[in-house]
Parts: structure tokens; C-alpha cells; sequence
């Protein structure tokens, strides 16, 4: 039996889980510091004003977490001044009661165009033709209203403004992710040791939520996909259950929020002892991902990372390119506020890697009809180059590192 797996159940697992610490939230300082910089940028781009949606981009300036509805709800960043908050009037009360900073905040009631709101605010100070960027995460639909209201205007992406203000974390926010990357991993741990035969996978969800629930996550993770035997083969999953036999390959990728802050960890291994050919494929992803950290350095274009993998993956006879047998999708993805973001380990992403820059490192190899393997552990950006969140697996023997 591979080491580290079965021989415990849920009760006993989540009994023995505790918050052995806490995290550090982002504090009013720090947004307030974003917020500058996104003056900053605004100002050397001849943009006027940068609206914010109910989207993780609202988070990170503000701390504002909202539910986005067809009801328009966010915040204006004017590039000179103070944030200008806009709500519904009948949410007027809770959202100043959810602020964390200013008190500026407009209102519309149910019969009114909020999209008229925005522009009137944004034209009293910049005037008619004003140029605004609007978040990019934003539903066409806030757009097409903000066009309508304001033909004049001259409209952007506000990827401009938020790209660069997101993409290199600070201190802070990796001390978040570091945070929720030790409570998955353990997490993850836990779940290896209920598993037994005839487990199914909801059985196994189930677990993942409760145990990160426990160890103080945002919420029930936002993606717990348990894979066992054939279905690990397929990145996404599959629309059905499974129940775990002798010899499976398992796949448990899974994440959760801490502050706002994703985790994001996948672990292969099998039930019982591998095979020639699982361990022929585990011991090759482990080659691509470890070929992949090697290839990180700062000034490094991010696509070299999934070049680096395809070719150990390539050279063993799979592929090429995203045929499969081999790996199909990207080599890795940014991470923070949203599981995907900038920067993405892709063919043609020149963008040059840089200090507080993280990312995920999965160059998962699928043998449709056989079985998949995914590693998947996140990288961050020093000025001395990678460093791990999270040791990857040893080996497909001990893949939580327990033998040493």
C-alpha cells in the first residue's frame, strides 16, 4: 500500500484536525496603498475613472465583498480623490455597514438607471468625454449601459489599471496564500487516510469541505474535484461519482479561500500498490513539473515554463503539443483573489516573470481511457528566483513526504 494511504476514517480525520494558527487579514493601509497606485497608473494613462464591479477586483481595492447580481453595485476610483461607492438604495445601510474605509456613497433606487448614476458622477468631474476604464471581469451588459448613458465617453479595459496593480503580490498576500496552501495541503493529507474500498468521491467532498470549514476557510471550497481510476484521465473531472477499487489512481484537486485568497493543490496517488505504467507516468509528470520550477527565473517569459514541460513530456514519447496522450491544457496559472488569473504558463505569453509573481505549476499528463496524473503545487517569485508554497510529492510511493 502506497505510504500515507487509508487506515483512518472522517471522524477520526477531522477530530484530529485543529487551527494550529491564524492568518494576518490585508489591512485598510495596504488597499488604500493600491489604491494609489492605481492613481498613479491612471494618471500616466490619461484615464479618468476606473469602475469597479461586485468582482475580486472590488476585494482587492477595497475589502468590498459583494454577490454580483443584474443590479449594478461596486465602487468609482476617480484618478484624483476619494472612492465614490455606488449601491442600490434598499442595500444603502449594509453596504456602509460592510466599508472598511470612506463614506461616499451613491445610491439608485429600483426604477433608475444606475448606469446614468455613473456617468453623471464621472462627467460632473471630468466632463463629457472622460475616459473610463471599466473592470474587465464586468458583464457585458454594465458596458452596454455605460454606452448608452455616455456615447462620449471614451471607454477602456480596466485590466489596464488592475493587471498591473494584481499581478505582483505583496508580503501580505503571500503570507495569505502560504497560509491557505499549509491548511490544504494538510487537508489533503487527512483525505488520503480515509480512503479504503468503496469510498465513493461525494464521500470524499464531503470531507474536504468540512475539514477546511473547520480550519477557518472563507467558506465551503469553491472546487473539490475527487477523481478515481478512469476519470482522473480528464482534467475537469467527470458528471458522475466513483467508487474507489484496489489499483485506482486517485486525483483530488482542491482549494479554498482564506481572506479572500485562494489554496489550490493537486495530489495523484494510488489505492494500494502502482503498477508498472502508473508509475511509469506518475515518475514522468514529476520530471515536467520539476522541469518547470527549473525554467522560473525573474525576466523569464512566462511561456518558456510550458515549453520547458512539454519537452521532458515530448521526449518521452507523448504529445506533442496538447495531443494526448500527454498534457493538454497550459502548464500553470496565476493566483490570489481568483483561482485563475495572470500570469498563465502558456505558449505565446511573453510577459516576463517578476518578483511577487504566483503561479501555479500542473503539467498534468491524461492517458485517456487509462488514468491521469496532475502535481499540481504553486510557485512564487523572489528577486533570487522560485521558491515552493508547498514541497511537491517525493514520489508515487510517499506522495505527502513522509518517509524522512
Amino acid at each position: 500500500m502506497t505510504l500515507g494511504i487509508g487506515g483512518s476514517t472522517v471522524a477520526q480525520e477531522l477530530s484530529r484536525l485543529e487551527q494550529s494558527s491564524v492568518y494576518q487579514p490585508i489591512t485598510v493601509d495596504e488597499r488604500l496603498t493600491r489604491i494609489e497606485k492605481a492613481q498613479r497608473l491612471m494618471f500616466d494613462q490619461g484615464i479618468d475613472a476606473l469602475f469597479l464591479e461586485a468582482t475580486a477586483s472590488l476585494v482587492y481595492f477595497t475589502g468590498l465583498r459583494l454577490w454580483a447580481t443584474e443590479r449594478l453595485h461596486g465602487a468609482i476610483i476617480p484618478a484624483d480623490g476619494e472612492v465614490i461607492y455606488i449601491s442600490p438604495a434598499f442595500e444603502a445601510q449594509k453596504t456602509r455597514a460592510m466599508l472598511l474605509f470612506g463614506s461616499d456613497i451613491r445610491v439608485w433606487d429600483e426604477h433608475e438607471a444606475p448606469a446614468r448614476l455613473v456617468v453623471d458622477i464621472v462627467a460632473s468631474r471630468y466632463g463629457s468625454g472622460a475616459v473610463v476604464a471599466i473592470d474587465e471581469a464586468a458583464p457585458f451588459f454594465v458596458y452596454d449601459a455605460f454606452r448608452q448613458a455616455a456615447p462620449g465617453f471614451d471607454y477602456v479595459n480596466g485590466s489596464r489599471i488592475t493587471g498591473p496593480c494584481r499581478i505582483r503580490k505583496s508580503d501580505a498576500e503571500i503570507a495569505l496564500i502560504q497560509h491557505a496552501m499549509d491548511v490544504t495541503l494538510e487537508i489533503h493529507a487527512s483525505a488520503a487516510r480515509i480512503m479504503r474500498e468503496g469510498i465513493t468521491t461525494t464521500e470524499v467532498q464531503q470531507f474536504l469541505s468540512d475539514a477546511h470549514l473547520k480550519l477557518g476557510a472563507d467558506g465551503v471550497p469553491p472546487f473539490r474535484i475527487v477523481l478515481f481510476g478512469e476519470p482522473t484521465a480528464y482534467p475537469h473531472g467527470v458528471p458522475y461519482p466513483q467508487v474507489l477499487h484496489e489499483g485506482d489512481m486517485v486525483l483530488i484537486d482542491v482549494g479554498a479561500t482564506f481572506d479572500g485568497y485562494f489554496s489550490d493543490i493537486t495530489r495523484s496517488y494510488v489505492f494500494g500498490d502502482p503498477n508498472a505504467r502508473q508509475r511509469e507516468i506518475w515518475d514522468l509528470e514529476k520530471k515536467a513539473q520539476s522541469s518547470v520550477f527549473a525554467a522560473a527565473g525573474v525576466g523569464v517569459p512566462a511561456e518558456q515554463l510550458d515549453s520547458a514541460a512539454r519537452l521532458v513530456i515530448e521526449s518521452a514519447g507523448l504529445g506533442p503539443g496538447y495531443s494526448v496522450p500527454g498534457l493538454p491544457h497550459r502548464a500553470g496559472h496565476g493566483l490570489g483573489l481568483d483561482v485563475h488569473e495572470p500570469p498563465y504558463l502558456v505558449k505565446g505569453n511573453k510577459i516576463e516573470l517578476a518578483k511577487g509573481m504566483c503561479f501555479s505549476n500542473e503539467p498534468m499528463i491524461c492517458v485517456y481511457g487509462e488514468f491521469g496524473v496532475r502535481l499540481e503545487d504553486h510557485i512564487y517569485m523572489t528577486d533570487d528566483g522560485p521558491c515552493w508554497f508547498t514541497e511537491p510529492s517525493w514520489s508515487i510511493d510517499d506522495p505527502f513526504n513522509l518517509d524522512g
